[in-house]
């Protein structure tokens, strides 16, 4: 029966109504702060967790995992192809050609980069082919002058399928009027959406049309690899540059993009911290409640050790007590930000339908839409974590309790 005690006293007081209701405030919000604590992690840390998962899926979807490059252009690429398709870890390769250019119709101006494909070679290394909102890559054809515009950039420049664009390229051509920048006149044939910052500056062309604008014959800018796992292309690099032999570099998406991965992770982990401080605080709410508990229970104490309770059992009525509010509190917290984590993004969406407004404009932030993704693992920490701060906050008050001595307080009594 005594090693039962601790339970069922522990678990009755939880129960019971106090004749202190200030005592009973304070459990209350112990209990919401753990519960709001909790569900705001789980909520924050699924948010960040989609980020990451978009930008691996969309971002570096649209931009290669490696870029092979030899000096003075390469010209023959297809044994190329062959060569660092033997690595292992490359699943896909192509060429490409890259030049900056200004886009102008009708007196709007955007500057964009646009990359010169083969487009039966593209869907090995891209994503792009994937979400075209009107036309195909294969439009694309040599000679024919299409491009394939992002959503954002057609829009800024109020254009659609059939419509023309002209190019304007950082070059001059010398004629016998003069020098004039190098430009050509584009139709525009599809537009990709992939709802990030890439739908507003890149374009697609076929890769013999930009060939020929940039005056580069037969040679072609290098080849783009995609990879089995992104986070080998640093080691990958390496390895291709060093069997391909002199003369060729190689960069890595963590060139351009590298940062942006960066800064996400550390966002999660310094997010993470503060949101477990605020769990620790109302954790140690606990503290406070279960302190004016003991005192508010010196007489059941002092009886209790009379008929023989030892200190560890007092001890453990208020542990159980106080593990009781905190798990409740957890539980509850972890249902609501499990229910929040996988329905925040049609919440947002709502808000914005309703109201008119657009948290995320794809034009300023890598993504349009307020992405989330449940990690099982991550909910797990947090819960164990919540526990042990839990735990924690009630060995001083139980501590407190089993130094109660009998004799002083009955004498009162």
């Amino acid at each position: 029966m005594l090693d039962r005690l601790p339970f069922l006293i522990g678990l009755r007081y939880v129960r019971a109504k106090r004749r202190n209701h200030f005592i009973s405030f304070i459990s209350l919000t112990s209990m919401l702060g753990l519960t709001l604590g909790v569900a705001v992690l789980i909520l924050v840390l699924s948010v960040m967790n989609g980020f990451d998962r978009e930008l691996r899926e969309r971002v570096l979807g649209m931009v290669p995992h490696v870029q092979i490059e030899q000096a003075g252009g390469m010209s023959d690429w297809q044994p190329l192809v062959e060569e660092v398709t033997e690595h292992p870890h490359v699943i896909g390769a192509a060429p490409y050609i890259q030049q900056q250019g200004m886009f102008s119709v009708g007196g709007r101006n955007h500057g964009a980069m646009v990359n010169g494909i083969e487009p039966e070679w593209e869907s090995k290394v891209s994503i792009v082919d994937e979400h075209m909102q009107t036309g195909k890559l294969d439009d694309l054809s040599a000679g024919s002058w299409h491009i394939v515009l992002g959503s954002i950039l057609a829009q800024n420049l109020g254009v659609g399928v059939g419509d023309s664009v002209t190019l304007l390229v950082p070059e001059a051509s010398i004629t016998p009027a003069g020098v004039f920048p190098r430009l050509k006149r584009f139709t525009v044939s599809g537009i990709f959406s992939v709802g990030a910052d890439l739908d507003a500056n890149l374009a697609y062309a076929n890769i013999s049309d930009m060939q020929t604008l940039a005056r580069m014959g037969d040679d072609i800018g290098g080849l783009r690899l995609e990879l089995d796992d992104l986070f080998l292309s640093g080691s990958v690099t390496r390895e291709v540059v060093d069997s391909l032999g002199q003369g060729y570099r190689g960069y890595d998406w963590t060139y351009t993009r590298g940062n942006l991965f960066q800064a996400i992770q550390m966002e999660k982990r310094m997010i993470a911290l503060l949101l477990t401080v605020i769990v620790a605080v109302a954790a140690f709410n606990i503290v406070s409640t279960l302190v004016m508990v003991v005192t508010d229970k010196r007489a059941d104490i002092a009886i209790l050790r009379t008929i023989g309770a030892t200190p560890r059992s007092i001890m453990g009525i208020f542990i159980v007590q106080g593990l009781a509010i905190g798990v409740i509190g957890i539980l509850i917290g972890v249902v609501l930000g499990i229910l929040l984590a996988l329905t925040v993004s049609d919440i947002i969406l709502f808000v914005e339908n309703v109201f008119g407004i657009h948290f995320l404009d794809a034009g300023v932030y890598f993504v349009s839409e307020l992405p989330s993704q449940l990690i099982w693992s991550d909910v797990s920490q947090i819960v164990t974590a919540a526990f042990v701060l839990t735990f924690l906050s009630t060995l001083y008050p139980a501590w407190r309790a089993a130094r109660v001595q009998p004799a002083e307080v009955l004498r009162y009594e």
